[in-house]
C-alpha cells in the first residue's frame, strides 16, 4: 500500500528538506508503518540501511541515480520516520519480514539491492528468498554470517548491547550521537548537520529500543544469520560489486576478504580513506558502481 505525501505529514524542525526533499510513502507493516521514499522511473534501486541510521543516508544517491532509475529506500520499524512502537522485539529477522512484506506490496523486477551494516542480512534475507527478482547486488560494509564466537564482535556486542550500552543508548542516545562518529573515515563528509539526522530521529527514550537491540543482536542472531549464509550459493553468483570502506572499525578487512572467498567474481572497490558509510562518505563511488 502506498500513501502519498500529504500536509498531514509533520517533517520534524531538524530534518532539512534541502537535503531530504522527497516526497513521503508509507507502508502499513503488521507492527506500524514503513515509511519509504520512491524517486524516479525505470528499473529499481532498492536501498536498505542498517543502524542507528535511516534512508536519510542515501539522499545523495537517490538525488542522482532516480534521473535514469526509480529509487527506494524504506526506513525500518523503529527508525527514521517509520512507527517506533515500543511493544516490538526489533529482532533483525522480524525486521526483514517487515522488508520482506514491503518489497512484496511493489511487486518489483530486475532489482539492484544497495545496504550496508544491519542492512546487509536484512536485505539478504529476501534476495535469498526471491533471487530471481535481483539483477545486481551492492555490498556496503556488512556481514552476512555468525560472529558468535568471534572474540572482537563478542566484545563490541557485550558492551553496546548489555546492560550498560542498553542503559546509555536509551538515557543518553549513545551510539547514534557518540559511538557512531567514530566509525566514520573522512570526517570531512560527516559535518555536524549531517550527523545530527543520523541521532534526531532517536528522539525519546522508547524511540531508541531499535537502536540498542541490534548491538546485543550481533551476536545474539548468530543462528539466523548462519541460516542465511548456509543459502548463498542461490545468490553468490548474482553480479556484485563491493564498495567498501577501508577504515572501518566495525566491519574491517577481514571480513571483506572473507566475503570475497565466498563469492563468485565479484568486482571490488576498496575506499583506503572512507570508514562505515561509503554512501555518505564517497557517494560518487557508489554511483559509480550503480552505473557500471
Amino acid at each position: 500500500m502506498k500513501q502519498e505525501n500529504t500536509p498531514s505529514v509533520n517533517y520534524p524542525k531538524w530534518l532539512d528538506r534541502k537535503e531530504y526533499p522527497f516526497t513521503s510513502h508509507y507502508f502499513q507493516a503488521p507492527v506500524g508503518r514503513m515509511h519509504y521514499v520512491d524517486e524516479g522511473q525505470g528499473d529499481p534501486i532498492v536501498m536498505v540501511h542498517g543502524n542507528p541510521s535511516w534512508s536519510f543516508e542515501f539522499r545523495k544517491i537517490i538525488s542522482e541515480m532516480s534521473k535514469t532509475n526509480r529509487c527506494i529506500a524504506v526506513d525500518h520499524i523503529g527508525f527514521g520516520l517509520s512507527d517506533k512502537p515500543y511493544e516490538f522485539d526489533y529482532l533483525p529477522i522480524h525486521q526483514a519480514e517487515n522488508f520482506e512484506l514491503f518489497m512484496d506490496s511493489l511487486n518489483l523486477e530486475n532489482i539492484t539491492l544497495v545496504f550496508n551494516d544491519w542492512g546487509g542480512p536484512i536485505g539478504l534475507a529476501y534476495a535469498i528468498k526471491h533471487p530471481e527478482k535481483i539483477k545486481k547486488l551492492i555490498i556496503l560494509n556488512t556481514y552476512l554470517w555468525s560472529v558468535e564466537n568471534d572474540p572482537y564482535f563478542q566484545k563490541f556486542s557485550g558492551l553496546m548491547g548489555g546492560a550498560l550500552g542498553r542503559f546509555l543508548i536509551k538515557n543518553i542516545n549513545m551510539f547514534a550521537k557518540y559511538f557512531l562518529p567514530q566509525v566514520v573515515g573522512n570526517k570531512k563528509a560527516f559535518t555536524k548537520s549531517v550527523h545530527k539526522h543520523y541521532y534526531k530521529h532517536l528522539a525519546t527514550k522508547k524511540d531508541r529500543k531499535g537502536c540498542y537491540v541490534f548491538p546485543r543482536e550481533v551476536v545474539g542472531s548468530g543462528k539466523w544469520l548462519d541460516s542465511l549464509w548456509e543459502q548463498r550459493e542461490k545468490i553468490n553468483s548474482i553480479p556484485t560489486t563491493f564498495v567498501w570502506g577501508m577504515k572501518d572499525m566495525a566491519f574491517r578487512e577481514k571480513e571483506l576478504n572473507y566475503w570475497l572467498a565466498n563469492w563468485n567474481n565479484p568486482k571490488v572497490i576498496r575506499l583506503e580513506k572512507v570508514g562505515h558509510y561509503p554512501q555518505e562518505e564517497a557517494p560518487d563511488e557508489v554511483i559509480k558502481a550503480l552505473r557500471e
